[in-house]
């Protein structure tokens, strides 16, 4: 396993260093787009601003109407469950792949050079 660690010189700086540091962030990589937790509202939020996706939409609310239906209901929703399925799986896959570059150059050994 490589690791990344970095440790600073800091001398008779180091209690103001804990202190302050705090309140920033880390210095880890993060690329990807989702967590598990917001995977399917963000993926399908994402989705639904691409025109095709929304017309398909459109077809299945309009097919729900008795006066209008032209299909049976279920028949509607396949083009669009299908459509959004494999494109979500395609963006995980992606996502998945980001996750992993970004826990590889994380885990990284890195040299600090002081002066």
């Amino acid at each position: 396993g490589k690791h990344r660690i970095v440790i600073p010189c800091l001398g008779h700086f180091k209690e103001e260093y804990e202190k302050v540091s705090k309140l920033y962030m880390n210095n880890k990589i993060r690329t990807t787009r989702y967590t598990l937790l917001n995977f399917i509202p963000r993926n399908l939020f994402e989705q639904f601003h691409r025109v095709a996706n929304l017309y398909f939409l459109f077809l299945v609310v309009l097919n729900w109407v008795p006066l209008v239906e032209a299909f049976q209901k279920e028949i509607t929703m396949l083009p669009l469950i299908g459509v959004l399925t494999i494109i979500a799986v395609k963006d995980g896959l992606e996502d998945y792949s980001r996750y992993k570059m970004d826990k590889q150059i994380n885990n990284l050994l890195t040299k600090v050079y002081s002066r």
